[in-house]
């Protein structure tokens, strides 16, 4: 028996769930047609971020109008451009080289947190072929005179916004933090966004504490870091139109399948596709359509949404009742 592995993403057919999702493999066309070649259902590229796109701005206006000297330090606010892979212009350029490198669908991706920048580079993300837009809201709010309320606001405008200037199709990759996911999830859907990505990471710093310096590193995620995605995708698969993809934490195929079961639509593999390289997709594939034929199942479209909350034996689970329970039931074996 065949099994039918196609599902719908932003619109988009795709004859399986997998997609690139944003990571160095999408930096250079032969990397971006090894994935092709693979079978990859979409790509989506790297982040441009928008302090890139505030500091070329700056850039023109200091050449135009400021002297040699003026306003040094303003630029310490930004990231050194030597440390980015491309810069604004040389983004948009490599989405039309990728664009045309590949027949699949080809995401470019925004990274921000306020409207600055957004619609213009949308817009032009937009002409030079993109298919999609994903716009990365990743934004730790550290101002304590700022309400939750003022920053969801902003959020909102800043995709109605979008999604008015373009015509590709834009998702929108949300946090886990926010005072009520489900409700904001609802607000982003209203303000037009095609389909939401569960979730960002955020990579936490640490304390060196002999050189008293703040350190990151960067660390690939593992299985563990799905859990917290089959809750919301739960939750929120019931209550939603617009599309869900499930980010981080799947390396297995049942990995992908508790994803599908809980409501997404596509999967975006990172971790397991530099670890494992292009070829880890085959092997995705086939495990996946392999349970399916072994459960009884004909098509992945079948199984979707088959555990959210709104249809799996005990939807509640997903929610307070089940932290209830493992709590007042838990012994110790010791």
């Amino acid at each position: 028996m065949t099994i039918d592995l196609s599902t719908s993403y932003l619109g988009f057919s795709l004859p399986h769930p997998f997609v690139a999702g944003a990571s160095p493999l999408g930096d250079d066309l032969d990397r971006v047609k090894r994935l092709e070649d693979a079978g990859v259902a979409a790509i989506v590229l790297r982040s441009l971020f928008e302090e890139q796109i505030d500091q070329e701005a700056l850039a023109h206006h200091h050449a135009a109008t400021a002297h040699e000297d003026a306003h040094g330090e303003a630029t310490s606010y930004f990231p050194d451009p030597g440390a980015c892979v491309f810069g604004p212009d040389e983004y948009l350029e490599h989405v039309r080289k990728v664009k045309k490198a590949v027949a699949v669908p080809v995401i470019a991706s925004l990274n921000g947190y306020t409207r600055g920048g957004w619609i213009d580079y949308a817009r032009r993300i937009d002409e030079a072929g993109a298919d999609a837009l994903e716009l990365n809201l990743y934004s730790v709010a550290t101002d304590g005179g700022e309400s939750a309320q003022e920053r969801e606001e902003e959020a909102y405008a800043i995709v109605r916004d979008v999604r008015k200037a373009v015509r590709m199709r834009v998702a929108v990759k949300l946090s886990p933090f926010y005072t009520s996911l489900a409700n904001f999830a609802l607000l982003m859907q209203s303000a037009g966004a095609d389909g939401l990505v569960l979730f960002n990471r955020f990579f936490e710093p640490d304390i060196d504490i002999e050189a008293l310096e703040v350190r990151t590193h960067m660390e690939l995620s593992s299985s563990h870091e799905l859990l917290l995605r089959l809750r919301w995708l739960a939750i929120l698969s019931g209550q939603l139109r617009c599309s869900l993809a499930c980010s981080g934490g799947v390396h297995t195929a049942r990995d992908a399948i508790k994803a599908v079961m809980c409501g997404a639509h596509a999967v975006q593999l990172v971790a397991a596709l530099l670890r494992g390289g292009p070829a880890r997709l085959t092997d995705l594939r086939n495990g996946v359509a392999s349970w399916l034929e072994q459960n009884g199942y004909r098509s992945l479209r079948q199984m979707r949404g088959s555990m959210d909350s709104s249809r799996a034996p005990d939807g509640k689970a997903f929610e307070r009742g089940n932290y209830m329970r493992l709590l007042q039931t838990w012994r110790s074996e010791a």
